[in-house]
């Protein structure tokens, strides 16, 4: 059994690593400008020998313009020749420093991307980790006195084979936080990471469910979009008599049997706990009582911007009483805002950030204006310049001088089929407006465009327990319809006005089953507002051209 002891004494311990991180990204508020120049030099400096920093001359490079003049925007087409010969063990080509893994992208979209990680990367991913820690446990200190559960995904994609010299993947989500600061947090989680072990989805989210249910300390639940959250309380649901079975007598009964090797591996952390099963059945029905399975719960931790919030509103109504906090903008490349002293600033000690604006033009950290919107660029150390997130943000406010940003969507998914130029960030707010006037909250929704008869309309797809609203169908038109180029089209003819259809229960599991067939990971799946079918490619009218 793990005490309450051991938690607490790694969750100390991890903050104390982190105060250090915290005060220097409190100071660099004041300072942003200058934070992000040193920042440059140091990456330019360190680089400046590989094979990448030859051909673009880093060594020459002192000034911010000059590195705009001398290095391209990139997207990520450009790095994959590179990116291949890493894969065979090829060093200094993006970075001096050794790549140690090759991490799949956490896009929802079906081409693979592979991010090179290196010892400066995770450096920089901890110095934007260890801030949000502490200001987590500064103002909740009951958190770090228990147990916590941070997303752990099936391993899918962790592999090395004869071909690769560099594994791709890792054999642990806190890998992310380093070989000192992973062992620390591994003692202090409700589920352990050799879960992960587990490949077929419903067995995984069974045997998550069971250990969390015994974890009567559980304080904190940090996961990526709130789905994921939202599947994994479904499948205790489900199963609820089974699983407090398996509580009381400490054994493993998921709905498909695992293999030998992991079934031994999770076993050995189990035992059984009849106290616990009796508190448990007390609550009575799990979907109804949820939150009184964990007492001491008191924070939830997941992106809530942009189409993430409909499913952190449902998460926010499973827990009332629990603190909800929105995530900050996190890629599989880099570290770009985190949640700090009530804002999401921007992890300015992590990456070197240029944005541009609407126009195209780029700007740095200090010319940002309150309510514009820009879109992405990062300098990493994980090999990557000037490269084109293709994340839109808008500042929302300043912290000291730096400002916070809040996630819109994303600049290249726009689908245009006949000229109405749709993008994720408008159809988003569209559906936003129309669930909150209808009061709905469906398991899952997303406008897709369709073609039948050689006529193209865009169908919303709804989870919904009840049959829809009244109007819901011409709302969701006059929504769209705000956009003058669809409008246009309607009145053209040349697309048919929108529909509704009602999908049979379990389609945002079935959703993310489809993506994790396409190679993501389950916690890694975005379901997004503006879903774009393989083989109609986004238009490329909105997207922003290089100055």
């Amino acid at each position: 059994m793990i005490t309450t002891f051991v938690p607490a004494v790694a969750n100390a311990l991890w903050a104390g690593r982190s105060f250090h991180h915290a005060m220097r990204f409190r100071r660099a508020h004041r300072h942003p400008a200058a934070t992000q120049y040193r920042l440059l030099r140091t990456l330019l400096r360190a680089n400046a020998d590989t094979e990448y920093g030859r051909e673009y001359g880093f060594r020459e490079i002192r000034t911010v313009a000059r590195y705009r003049e001398r290095v391209p925007l990139t997207t990520w087409e450009d790095y994959a020749p590179y990116v291949q010969r890493i894969l065979t063990g090829e060093r200094g080509v993006l970075t001096r420093g050794i790549v140690r893994s090759l991490i799949p992208s956490s896009g929802s979209t079906s081409a693979r991307k592979l991010v090179p990680y290196t010892r400066d990367l995770q450096s920089a991913f901890d110095r934007a980790i260890g801030p949000w820690i502490v200001d987590l446990y500064r103002r909740q200190p009951a958190l770090a006195t228990g147990r916590a559960y941070w997303s752990i995904s099936p391993a899918g994609e962790a592999f090395r084979d004869d071909r690769h010299r560099v594994p791709i993947g890792f054999d642990s989500d806190t890998k992310y936080l380093g070989g000192l600061i992973g062992h620390i947090i591994d003692h202090a989680l409700a589920v352990p990471t050799c879960v992960r072990l587990i490949d077929d989805l419903d067995t995984f989210r069974y045997v998550s469910a069971l250990f969390l249910l015994r974890a009567r300390d559980l304080t904190l639940i940090s996961v990526w979009h709130p789905s994921f959250l939202l599947l994994l309380l479904g499948a205790i649901d489900a199963h609820w008599d089974r699983l407090l079975d398996d509580v009381r007598h400490g054994t493993l009964s998921p709905p498909r049997p695992l293999c030998d090797k992991v079934r031994r591996i999770v076993a050995r952390r189990l035992a059984p706990d009849a106290r616990r099963a009796d508190e448990l059945r007390r609550i009575g029905t799990f979907e109804a009582n949820a939150a009184a399975c964990w007492p001491r719960l008191g924070l939830i931790s997941a992106w809530g911007d942009a189409h993430a919030a409909l499913d952190l509103d449902r998460v926010r109504t499973a827990f009332p009483g629990v603190t909800i906090q929105p995530k900050g903008l996190i890629a599989t490349e880099g570290f770009v805002t985190l949640p700090f002293n009530g804002m999401r600033p921007l992890a300015l000690r992590s990456h070197f950030f240029e944005f541009v604006d609407d126009r195209g033009d780029v700007h740095g950290v200090e010319a940002l204006e309150q309510g514009h919107t820009y879109s992405i660029v990062m300098t990493t150390q994980g090999g990557l310049y000037r490269y084109r997130l293709r994340d839109k943000v808008t500042v929302e406010g300043f912290c000291d001088r730096t400002p916070s940003l809040a996630f819109q969507g994303r600049d290249d998914r726009v689908s245009d089929r006949c000229g109405e130029k749709l993008n994720e960030s408008f159809v988003t707010k569209v559906l936003a407006d129309l669930f909150q006037t209808h009061r709905i909250m469906p398991g899952f929704a997303t406008l897709r465009p369709r073609c039948v008869d050689g006529r193209w309309r865009y169908v919303l797809l709804l989870d919904l327990e009840h049959a829809p609203p009244a109007h819901l169908v011409r709302d969701l038109e006059q929504g769209l319809g705000r956009n003058p180029n669809y409008s246009y089209c309607v009145r053209l003819g040349q697309l048919a006005p929108a529909e509704i259809e009602i999908l049979p229960p379990g389609a945002l599991g079935r959703h993310v089953e489809a993506k994790r067939m396409h190679g993501i990971r389950a916690g890694d799946v975005k379901p997004q507002a503006l879903d774009i079918p393989a083989g109609h490619p986004a238009s490329v009218a909105l997207q922003i051209s290089p100055p």
